[in-house]
């Protein structure tokens, strides 16, 4: 599929996972970490989805067949069931009332893809690779052997300095700042940790 990435405010999502397999569970680990609020449709579950539903209050499950009304007040839709007939009905009914959904055996059905994603505090790193989730993964391990959290410590103290010149009406020195620390060295001085020094003497 083509695609268009952006990073969603978790808490604003409301998610319909339709399976209670591993699938499902990964699917529900990561919306529960973004702050999302969860509801998992599926005649039977796994242990770990009972605990985490027992524990999790942004979790709802309810043992029972999708029903075509489940969409209606979510904003994505995973369906990610063991039944080729069920996930392809599950993206039928969510494209029709404007969902996104995506399809855990067929992704090609839906309409969105989650990625591998690495995370170092602000710092968000997705990797998709058509339609190869295991390929995403290694090159999204690649990735997270470089921007680990020297990155989060750099990104947290460009954010607070923007902030408070910002502030302070200090756009102009903003300006300036970012022509200082975002130039080509950016990376080369996180990572030799020169950057953070040079933010904390900087007026």
């Amino acid at each position: 599929m083509s695609g268009y990435p952006v990073l969603v405010e978790g808490t604003a999502v409301t998610a319909l996972v339709v399976g209670g397999g591993s699938v499902a569970s990964r699917k529900v680990r990561g919306l529960l970490a973004a702050g999302a609020r969860v509801l998992v449709v599926a005649p039977s579950v796994t242990e770990e989805l009972l605990t985490l539903g027992e524990r999790e209050k942004n979790l709802t499950i309810e043992k029972r067949r999708f029903q075509d009304e489940d969409v209606r007040d979510v904003t994505l839709v995973f369906a990610a069931t063991d039944e080729r007939t069920t996930n392809s009905r599950i993206a039928r009914i969510a494209r029709g009332h404007r969902r996104l959904v995506s399809v855990s055996d067929l992704p090609s059905e839906g309409n969105f893809s989650g990625m591998a994603a690495h995370c170092a505090g602000d710092v968000v790193i997705g990797v998709s690779a058509g339609g190869v989730p295991r390929a995403a993964a290694r090159i999204r391990d690649a990735l997270a052997e470089r921007f680990d959290g020297r990155y989060a410590t750099a990104i947290d103290a460009l954010r607070a300095m923007r902030r408070r010149l910002l502030d302070t009406g200090g756009a102009a020195k903003w300006e300036q700042a970012m022509r200082t620390f975002l130039d080509e060295r950016f990376c080369t001085r996180v990572e030799s940790g020169e950057l953070t020094a040079e933010v904390d003497a900087w007026h």
